[in-house]
């Protein structure tokens, strides 16, 4: 079996998310329409978003019950990111923090779906 490459968020309106992930990530998406929104990243890793009005079959769940994950080589670039993040806008759940792992903060999408940032501590990036 192949490693997962790919994630879909059921948004309310993916064009809104869309927009909103397009200036997080500094890239266009490579697929739009009203129901569906789709960013190719540089390492091969597809996040869709898809309207949770149209996904079938119909999802029970809302934004909250996982994470989207980014590694950073520091723990100065986790308080650079938080200042970036929290300068647009952004809802931060958890302001940057040392826990046992390393730095890491906690930001929200315009659908509650969390965004951790962390820097582990050890050097191993996942």
């Amino acid at each position: 079996m192949t490693p997962p490459n790919f994630i879909i968020l059921y948004v309310d309106k993916p064009e809104h998310s869309g927009a909103f992930y397009s200036a997080l990530l500094g890239r266009e998406p490579v697929e739009t329409s009203p129901t569906f929104v789709l960013f190719v990243l540089d390492n091969g890793f597809k996040l869709g978003l898809w309207s949770r009005h149209t996904v079938e079959p119909a999802a029970a769940a809302a934004g909250g019950g996982a994470e989207i994950v980014f590694a950073l080589g520091t723990p100065k670039a986790v308080d650079v990111t938080h200042a970036d993040w929290a300068g647009r806008g952004l809802e931060i759940l958890q302001k940057p923090t040392d826990m046992d792992f390393g730095r890491t903060f906690v930001a929200l999408d315009p659908d509650n779906h969390r965004l951790r940032v962390y820097w582990l501590s050890d050097g191993e990036q996942e």
